[in-house]
Parts: structure tokens; C-alpha cells; sequence
């Protein structure tokens, strides 16, 4: 982050830690559907509880972040850049939160055949949130690393996107109740969109990079 925040290493700091905040969030995220996956639904409600709490800290850093971009006209070329990469990160953070809150609300009839796969799911949406961050972070410290983690994102992205089909396809070919269909793929789409926001967040860090490159 020294090429951008040398001056200022307070910024670098809170933007650190915004980005482990994502991090954490998404460990949370697979606990979580582990332990609903397994019936284990007071540590689920706890792994719930902690995400909703770590969500809070990390939009209050980003507004803080964002605060002190504005007041200390810092980076003016780059601002709305890295301003747009701190709001869209954050979109992908209130995904991880809001699919697991609807866990709670709505408790899903999981089938206990199809957990394994489930779990694939959200371990795949999970990484491509993790392989954004690593391609935030190369942003500021190392472009010529932002590449291939995008890439890595977009891998994942499409895995997710495979595991989900045949999650879905298995449903709906079963003998279940067409609103039990339904309501099990609804949260198999909303897993499968975490890893859809996160390539969405690179593809608009790829632009970034090529500007920092100009």
C-alpha cells in the first residue's frame, strides 16, 4: 500500500483491516452453514451473531476510510477508484451477512445427502471473496499481482456457478414439494452470488489496474 498511502499509514492501517474484516466474515460464513448443515443451530446463531458484529465494524472503517480520502483530498487521480473498490467490497460482505441471516429467518429444509455438496458451495463463493481481497490488496502494494488473482476469481466464480447448477438440477429432480424446490434453490442462488459480486469487484479492479499503469 506504500505507493499510494506512503504519507500516510493510518489510512493503510484501516484499510487493512476493513479487508481481514471481509476475510473473517467469510470464515464465519462457512462455519455457519457447516453448523446448519449439521443441526447445530446454537453455534450457528452464534457464528450469525459474530458476522452481524464484525459487518457493523467494517462499514464503520470504510466510512471512516472514505472520510479521510475526502477531507485530506488524498489520491485525487486514484480516489474514486479506490473509494468504488471500498464500496463494492462491502456489497460482497453484506451478501455473506444477509444469505446467512436468512438461514435464521427462514430455516431451510436442508437434505442431508446434498450437505456435502452444499458445503462446496459456500467453501467456493467463500474463496472467491478471499481471492478478491488478495487482488485489493496487490492493487495497492504490487499490480503486477492483481492479474492472477483476478483470474483466480473468476475460476472460482464459474466453480461456484457449476456446483450450484448441479445442486439445483439434484433438487429439482427429486420427489419434494415444488416450494421445498424452490426455497432450497433460493439459497443456493444466493451463496452462488457472493462469488458472482466478487468477480464483479475485479472486474472493476482491472480497470483500476490499467489506470494506475497509464
Amino acid at each position: 500500500m506504500a505507493q499510494l498511502f506512503r504519507k500516510y499509514k493510518q489510512i493503510e492501517v484501516d484499510i487493512d483491516e476493513y479487508l481481514d474484516h471481509i476475510i473473517e466474515g467469510g470464515l464465519l460464513f462457512k462455519m455457519g452453514i457447516k453448523f446448519y448443515s449439521e443441526g447445530r443451530m446454537e453455534e450457528f446463531e452464534e457464528r450469525l451473531k459474530e458476522l452481524r458484529s464484525l459487518e457493523k465494524k467494517a462499514d464503520s472503517l470504510r466510512r471512516n476510510v472514505e472520510t479521510k480520502l475526502y477531507l485530506r483530498t488524498l489520491i485525487p487521480e486514484f480516489r474514486g477508484d479506490v473509494l468504488g473498490l471500498l464500496e463494492h467490497s462491502d456489497a460482497v460482505l453484506n451478501k455473506i451477512t444477509d444469505t446467512l441471516l436468512e438461514f435464521s429467518v427462514e430455516l431451510p429444509e436442508t437434505l442431508e445427502d446434498l450437505n456435502d455438496l452444499h458445503n462446496d458451495l459456500a467453501h467456493n463463493a467463500i474463496s472467491a471473496s478471499e481471492n478478491m481481497v488478495k487482488a485489493i490488496r496487490a492493487y495497492f502494494r504490487d499490480l503486477s499481482a492483481v492479474r492472477d488473482n483476478i483470474k483466480q476469481v473468476r475460476f472460482l466464480r464459474e466453480e461456484t456457478n457449476r456446483i450450484a447448477e448441479k445442486y439445483k438440477r439434484d433438487v429439482f429432480r427429486r420427489d419434494l414439494r415444488l416450494s421445498h424446490k424452490i426455497h432450497l434453490r433460493f439459497f443456493a442462488h444466493n451463496i452462488e452470488h457472493i462469488a458472482d459480486d466478487a468477480e464483479d469487484v475485479c472486474d472493476r479492479l482491472a480497470i483500476a489496474a490499467i489506470k494506475r499503469h497509464i
